[in-house]
Protein backbone atom coordinates (compact mmCIF):
# COMPACT_ATOMS: atom_id res chain seq x y z
CA UNK A 1 0.00 0.00 0.00
CA UNK A 2 2.06 2.48 -1.25
CA UNK A 3 0.41 5.59 0.36
CA UNK A 4 -0.64 5.47 4.32
CA UNK A 5 -3.15 8.66 5.15
CA UNK A 6 -5.72 9.28 7.89
CA UNK A 7 -8.90 9.84 6.70
CA UNK A 8 -12.47 10.83 8.04
CA UNK A 9 -15.30 9.17 6.36
CA UNK A 10 -17.16 10.74 3.69
CA UNK A 11 -20.15 11.69 5.53
CA UNK A 12 -18.13 13.63 7.92
CA UNK A 13 -15.68 15.46 5.83
CA UNK A 14 -16.39 19.24 5.61
CA UNK A 15 -17.19 20.36 2.30
CA UNK A 16 -17.71 23.76 0.22
CA UNK A 17 -21.28 24.99 1.26
CA UNK A 18 -22.70 26.12 -2.23
CA UNK A 19 -22.17 30.04 -2.88
CA UNK A 20 -25.20 32.18 -3.30
CA UNK A 21 -25.64 32.95 -7.27
CA UNK A 22 -24.56 36.36 -7.71
CA UNK A 23 -26.59 38.81 -9.11
CA UNK A 24 -28.68 37.01 -10.48
CA UNK A 25 -32.91 37.16 -10.75
CA UNK A 26 -33.77 34.10 -9.04
CA UNK A 27 -37.41 33.95 -9.59
CA UNK A 28 -38.98 32.30 -12.88
CA UNK A 29 -42.07 33.52 -13.27
CA UNK A 30 -42.35 37.04 -12.03
CA UNK A 31 -45.72 38.86 -12.55
CA UNK A 32 -47.05 42.92 -12.51
CA UNK A 33 -44.40 44.55 -9.82
CA UNK A 34 -41.72 41.61 -9.47
CA UNK A 35 -41.10 41.17 -13.20
CA UNK A 36 -40.32 44.87 -13.29
CA UNK A 37 -38.01 44.61 -10.65
CA UNK A 38 -36.10 41.45 -11.75
CA UNK A 39 -32.62 42.65 -13.66
CA UNK A 40 -31.83 41.53 -16.77
CA UNK A 41 -28.03 40.31 -17.07
CA UNK A 42 -25.93 40.36 -20.31
CA UNK A 43 -24.41 36.94 -19.90
CA UNK A 44 -28.26 35.57 -19.86
CA UNK A 45 -27.95 36.92 -23.96
CA UNK A 46 -24.67 35.19 -24.33
CA UNK A 47 -26.14 32.26 -22.92
CA UNK A 48 -29.34 32.50 -25.49
CA UNK A 49 -27.04 33.15 -28.25
CA UNK A 50 -24.79 30.55 -27.55
CA UNK A 51 -28.01 28.07 -27.27
CA UNK A 52 -29.14 29.33 -30.60
CA UNK A 53 -25.84 28.55 -32.30
CA UNK A 54 -25.52 24.68 -30.78
CA UNK A 55 -29.25 23.96 -30.22
CA UNK A 56 -27.77 22.16 -26.80
CA UNK A 57 -28.06 23.15 -23.40
CA UNK A 58 -25.00 20.76 -22.25
CA UNK A 59 -22.67 21.75 -25.33
CA UNK A 60 -23.94 25.34 -24.05
CA UNK A 61 -23.33 24.83 -20.90
CA UNK A 62 -19.42 23.58 -21.65
CA UNK A 63 -18.86 26.32 -23.60
CA UNK A 64 -20.25 28.89 -21.06
CA UNK A 65 -18.16 27.17 -18.26
CA UNK A 66 -21.31 26.69 -16.30
CA UNK A 67 -22.93 23.50 -14.82
CA UNK A 68 -25.64 22.50 -16.49
CA UNK A 69 -28.38 22.95 -13.46
CA UNK A 70 -27.18 26.77 -13.34
CA UNK A 71 -27.09 27.37 -16.96
CA UNK A 72 -30.87 26.07 -17.42
CA UNK A 73 -31.70 28.81 -14.99
CA UNK A 74 -30.30 31.30 -16.36
CA UNK A 75 -32.42 30.89 -19.80
CA UNK A 76 -35.29 30.47 -17.68
CA UNK A 77 -34.68 33.77 -15.70
CA UNK A 78 -34.40 34.96 -19.18
CA UNK A 79 -37.28 34.16 -20.22
CA UNK A 80 -38.92 35.19 -17.30
CA UNK A 81 -38.02 38.55 -17.75
CA UNK A 82 -38.89 38.76 -21.26
CA UNK A 83 -42.33 36.86 -20.32
CA UNK A 84 -41.68 34.43 -23.69
CA UNK A 85 -41.01 31.10 -23.84
CA UNK A 86 -37.54 31.14 -26.36
CA UNK A 87 -37.39 27.58 -27.02
CA UNK A 88 -38.95 24.62 -27.47
CA UNK A 89 -37.69 22.03 -25.38
CA UNK A 90 -39.98 18.61 -26.33
CA UNK A 91 -37.66 18.34 -29.26
CA UNK A 92 -34.21 17.29 -29.75
CA UNK A 93 -32.68 19.22 -30.27
CA UNK A 94 -34.26 21.91 -28.71
CA UNK A 95 -35.63 24.15 -31.35
CA UNK A 96 -36.45 28.06 -31.09
CA UNK A 97 -40.03 29.24 -30.95
CA UNK A 98 -41.55 31.99 -33.06
CA UNK A 99 -40.69 34.66 -29.72
CA UNK A 100 -37.26 33.02 -30.11
CA UNK A 101 -36.77 33.60 -33.73
CA UNK A 102 -37.48 37.38 -33.06
CA UNK A 103 -35.79 37.64 -30.30
CA UNK A 104 -32.50 36.52 -32.11
CA UNK A 105 -32.11 39.82 -33.97
CA UNK A 106 -32.33 42.00 -31.00
CA UNK A 107 -30.27 39.64 -28.82
CA UNK A 108 -27.30 40.37 -31.23
CA UNK A 109 -28.01 43.83 -31.46
CA UNK A 110 -28.07 44.46 -27.65
CA UNK A 111 -24.50 41.87 -27.06
CA UNK A 112 -23.18 44.34 -29.89
CA UNK A 113 -24.20 47.74 -28.47
CA UNK A 114 -23.04 46.10 -25.27
CA UNK A 115 -19.75 45.79 -26.28
CA UNK A 116 -19.36 48.87 -27.88
CA UNK A 117 -20.43 50.82 -25.38
CA UNK A 118 -17.92 49.17 -23.05
CA UNK A 119 -15.00 49.67 -25.50
CA UNK A 120 -16.35 53.05 -26.43
CA UNK A 121 -16.09 54.44 -22.52
CA UNK A 122 -12.90 52.34 -21.31
CA UNK A 123 -11.82 54.13 -24.19
CA UNK A 124 -12.35 57.77 -22.88
CA UNK A 125 -10.75 56.60 -19.43
CA UNK A 126 -7.30 58.34 -18.70
CA UNK A 127 -6.60 59.82 -21.97
CA UNK A 128 -7.99 56.27 -24.05
CA UNK A 129 -6.05 54.38 -21.70
CA UNK A 130 -8.28 51.57 -19.87
CA UNK A 131 -8.02 50.06 -16.16
CA UNK A 132 -6.76 46.61 -17.46
CA UNK A 133 -8.75 44.16 -15.15
CA UNK A 134 -6.72 40.60 -13.96
CA UNK A 135 -8.21 37.56 -12.11
CA UNK A 136 -5.62 35.30 -10.14
CA UNK A 137 -5.49 32.88 -7.93
CA UNK A 138 -3.47 34.73 -4.23
CA UNK A 139 -0.24 33.35 -4.84
CA UNK A 140 0.05 34.14 -8.03
CA UNK A 141 -0.61 38.01 -7.34
CA UNK A 142 2.27 37.49 -4.51
CA UNK A 143 4.52 35.81 -6.26
CA UNK A 144 3.72 36.67 -9.52
CA UNK A 145 2.03 39.58 -10.70
CA UNK A 146 4.29 42.48 -9.01
CA UNK A 147 7.21 41.25 -11.75
CA UNK A 148 5.03 40.57 -14.48
CA UNK A 149 3.40 43.96 -14.52
CA UNK A 150 6.81 45.44 -14.60
CA UNK A 151 7.76 43.40 -17.31
CA UNK A 152 4.49 44.24 -19.61
CA UNK A 153 4.81 48.08 -18.56
CA UNK A 154 8.55 48.55 -20.33
CA UNK A 155 6.77 47.87 -23.00
CA UNK A 156 3.26 49.67 -23.20
CA UNK A 157 4.16 52.09 -20.51
CA UNK A 158 2.58 53.23 -16.93
CA UNK A 159 -0.93 51.10 -16.87
CA UNK A 160 -3.94 51.64 -14.60
CA UNK A 161 -4.78 47.52 -13.39
CA UNK A 162 -7.10 46.22 -11.01
CA UNK A 163 -6.53 42.53 -9.84
CA UNK A 164 -9.14 40.35 -8.55
CA UNK A 165 -7.41 37.69 -6.21
CA UNK A 166 -9.57 34.71 -5.42
CA UNK A 167 -9.67 30.56 -6.13
CA UNK A 168 -9.54 29.30 -9.59
CA UNK A 169 -13.06 28.23 -10.40
CA UNK A 170 -14.24 32.09 -9.71
CA UNK A 171 -11.05 33.57 -11.38
CA UNK A 172 -12.53 31.56 -14.47
CA UNK A 173 -15.86 32.46 -14.18
CA UNK A 174 -14.63 36.05 -13.87
CA UNK A 175 -13.15 35.95 -17.57
CA UNK A 176 -15.67 33.60 -19.08
CA UNK A 177 -19.25 36.29 -17.42
CA UNK A 178 -16.32 39.41 -19.19
CA UNK A 179 -15.69 40.32 -15.20
CA UNK A 180 -11.92 40.46 -15.97
CA UNK A 181 -9.92 41.07 -19.28
CA UNK A 182 -7.03 38.43 -18.65
CA UNK A 183 -6.99 35.37 -16.34
CA UNK A 184 -3.36 33.70 -14.78
CA UNK A 185 -3.42 30.54 -13.15
CA UNK A 186 -1.71 27.74 -12.70
CA UNK A 187 -2.49 24.33 -15.28
CA UNK A 188 -1.54 20.45 -14.08
CA UNK A 189 -2.58 17.93 -15.76
CA UNK A 190 -4.81 16.74 -12.41
CA UNK A 191 -6.45 20.38 -12.32
CA UNK A 192 -6.51 21.53 -16.24
CA UNK A 193 -8.50 24.76 -17.01
CA UNK A 194 -10.88 23.69 -19.86
CA UNK A 195 -11.17 26.83 -21.84
CA UNK A 196 -13.02 26.58 -25.62
CA UNK A 197 -9.89 27.11 -27.69
CA UNK A 198 -11.64 29.05 -30.19
CA UNK A 199 -12.67 31.38 -28.03
CA UNK A 200 -10.00 31.95 -25.45
CA UNK A 201 -6.45 32.18 -26.19
CA UNK A 202 -3.59 31.11 -23.94
CA UNK A 203 0.09 32.07 -23.43
CA UNK A 204 2.66 29.80 -20.92
CA UNK A 205 4.78 32.44 -18.63
CA UNK A 206 6.55 29.32 -17.19
CA UNK A 207 6.95 26.56 -14.90
CA UNK A 208 6.33 26.52 -11.04
CA UNK A 209 7.81 23.78 -8.90
CA UNK A 210 5.21 22.61 -5.97
CA UNK A 211 7.28 20.53 -3.59
CA UNK A 212 7.17 19.77 0.22
CA UNK A 213 8.54 22.08 2.42
CA UNK A 214 9.36 22.46 6.47
CA UNK A 215 10.54 24.57 9.25
CA UNK A 216 14.40 24.29 9.29
CA UNK A 217 16.54 23.15 12.65
CA UNK A 218 20.04 24.35 12.37
CA UNK A 219 21.48 24.86 9.02
CA UNK A 220 19.36 22.98 6.51
CA UNK A 221 17.76 20.62 8.52
CA UNK A 222 14.19 19.54 8.24
CA UNK A 223 12.22 19.22 10.82
CA UNK A 224 10.03 16.53 9.76
CA UNK A 225 10.82 14.50 6.60
CA UNK A 226 9.25 11.97 4.26
CA UNK A 227 8.12 9.32 4.19
CA UNK A 228 7.72 9.04 8.05
CA UNK A 229 7.12 5.78 9.69
CA UNK A 230 3.76 4.30 10.34
CA UNK A 231 5.18 4.68 14.18
CA UNK A 232 5.75 8.26 13.36
CA UNK A 233 3.29 10.12 10.89
CA UNK A 234 4.54 13.37 9.52
CA UNK A 235 1.75 16.33 10.34
CA UNK A 236 0.32 17.39 6.98
CA UNK A 237 -1.13 20.64 6.31
CA UNK A 238 -3.09 20.38 3.33
CA UNK A 239 -4.65 22.07 0.69
CA UNK A 240 -8.81 22.13 1.53
CA UNK A 241 -10.33 19.41 -1.03
CA UNK A 242 -12.45 21.85 -3.18
CA UNK A 243 -8.50 23.67 -3.92
CA UNK A 244 -7.13 23.93 -7.10
CA UNK A 245 -3.72 22.42 -5.46
CA UNK A 246 -5.25 19.64 -3.13
CA UNK A 247 -5.30 17.48 -6.13
CA UNK A 248 -2.01 17.66 -7.46
CA UNK A 249 -0.62 17.16 -3.73
CA UNK A 250 -2.80 14.29 -3.08
CA UNK A 251 -1.88 12.40 -6.89
CA UNK A 252 1.72 12.86 -5.45
CA UNK A 253 1.20 11.28 -2.36
CA UNK A 254 -0.69 8.05 -3.60
CA UNK A 255 1.52 7.86 -6.79
CA UNK A 256 4.60 7.42 -4.13
CA UNK A 257 7.02 4.94 -4.97
CA UNK A 258 8.26 4.76 -0.90
CA UNK A 259 4.79 4.18 1.27
CA UNK A 260 3.90 7.62 2.72
CA UNK A 261 2.61 8.08 6.09
CA UNK A 262 1.60 11.34 7.71
CA UNK A 263 -1.49 12.69 9.03
CA UNK A 264 -3.87 15.45 8.19
CA UNK A 265 -2.67 18.18 10.87
CA UNK A 266 -4.43 21.42 9.43
CA UNK A 267 -5.58 22.68 6.16
CA UNK A 268 -6.41 25.66 4.30
CA UNK A 269 -7.66 27.31 1.16
CA UNK A 270 -4.26 29.05 0.61
CA UNK A 271 -0.79 28.73 0.27
CA UNK A 272 -0.33 31.66 2.27
CA UNK A 273 -1.78 30.58 5.10
CA UNK A 274 -0.11 26.93 4.66
CA UNK A 275 3.80 28.66 4.56
CA UNK A 276 2.72 30.44 7.98
CA UNK A 277 1.88 27.24 9.46
CA UNK A 278 5.16 25.34 8.19
CA UNK A 279 7.21 28.93 9.48
CA UNK A 280 6.23 28.06 12.56
CA UNK A 281 6.74 24.40 12.36
CA UNK A 282 3.23 22.60 12.60
CA UNK A 283 4.39 19.91 9.71
CA UNK A 284 5.26 19.82 6.00
CA UNK A 285 2.95 21.36 3.41
CA UNK A 286 3.78 21.51 -0.57
CA UNK A 287 4.06 24.83 -1.32
CA UNK A 288 4.69 26.91 -5.05
CA UNK A 289 8.62 27.84 -4.96
CA UNK A 290 8.09 30.97 -6.01
CA UNK A 291 5.83 31.39 -2.42
CA UNK A 292 9.10 30.63 -0.29
CA UNK A 293 11.91 32.01 -2.18
CA UNK A 294 12.90 34.30 0.36
CA UNK A 295 12.36 31.43 3.06
CA UNK A 296 14.64 29.41 2.22
CA UNK A 297 17.14 31.52 1.09
CA UNK A 298 17.26 32.79 4.95
CA UNK A 299 17.42 29.77 5.64
CA UNK A 300 14.18 29.65 8.08
CA UNK A 301 12.43 26.68 5.50
CA UNK A 302 13.74 23.22 3.62
CA UNK A 303 12.58 20.57 1.74
CA UNK A 304 11.16 17.55 4.03
CA UNK A 305 13.91 15.10 2.60
CA UNK A 306 16.92 14.09 4.77
CA UNK A 307 20.02 15.90 3.52
CA UNK A 308 22.11 12.24 3.26
CA UNK A 309 18.55 10.79 1.27
CA UNK A 310 20.38 11.59 -1.77
CA UNK A 311 17.90 9.70 -4.15
CA UNK A 312 14.78 11.90 -3.23
CA UNK A 313 17.13 14.67 -3.30
CA UNK A 314 18.56 14.04 -7.12
CA UNK A 315 15.09 12.75 -8.47
CA UNK A 316 12.89 15.43 -6.68
CA UNK A 317 11.18 12.48 -5.31
CA UNK A 318 6.96 13.55 -3.90
CA UNK A 319 7.85 17.00 -6.20
CA UNK A 320 5.68 18.63 -8.90
CA UNK A 321 5.21 21.26 -11.53
CA UNK A 322 2.43 23.50 -13.23
CA UNK A 323 2.17 25.81 -15.76
CA UNK A 324 1.65 29.21 -15.06
CA UNK A 325 -0.82 30.49 -17.89
CA UNK A 326 -2.44 33.66 -19.12
CA UNK A 327 -5.87 33.78 -21.16
CA UNK A 328 -7.71 36.18 -22.64
CA UNK A 329 -11.21 35.94 -24.63
CA UNK A 330 -10.37 35.90 -28.60
CA UNK A 331 -13.59 38.68 -29.21
CA UNK A 332 -12.12 41.33 -26.68
CA UNK A 333 -9.92 43.25 -29.45
CA UNK A 334 -9.53 46.40 -27.29
CA UNK A 335 -5.74 47.92 -28.63
CA UNK A 336 -4.24 47.98 -24.95
CA UNK A 337 -4.98 44.40 -24.48
CA UNK A 338 -3.61 43.48 -28.02
CA UNK A 339 -0.21 45.48 -26.82
CA UNK A 340 0.08 43.58 -23.74
CA UNK A 341 -0.45 39.56 -25.66
CA UNK A 342 2.29 40.71 -27.84
CA UNK A 343 4.53 41.75 -25.34
CA UNK A 344 3.99 38.49 -23.27
CA UNK A 345 3.95 36.56 -26.25
CA UNK A 346 7.18 38.04 -27.29
CA UNK A 347 9.08 37.47 -23.67
CA UNK A 348 7.19 33.82 -23.61
CA UNK A 349 6.49 30.13 -25.17
CA UNK A 350 3.21 29.88 -26.91
CA UNK A 351 1.93 26.12 -25.44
Amino acid sequence: MPYLYSVMPESMRRTRPAEPLRNHATTINPTGHDRERAQMEIKWVEDFLSVVETLNFSRSAKLRNVTQPAFGRRIRSLEAWLGAELFDRSTYPCALTSAGESFVPIAREMLNQSTQARLILRGQLAGAQATVKFAMPHTLLLTLYPKLLSEIEKCTGAMSTTVQATNVHDAVMALVERHCDLLICYHHPQQGIDLDAERYAMLSLGKEPLRPYVKAVGKGVPKYTLPGTASEPVPFLSYSSYSSLSRIVEKQLSASPRPVHVFRRFESDLAEGLKSMVLEGHGVAWLPASAVTREVAEGKLTLAIAPNDNEALSTGLWSDEMDIRVYRRIDDARPDLDRIWACLRAAHAVR
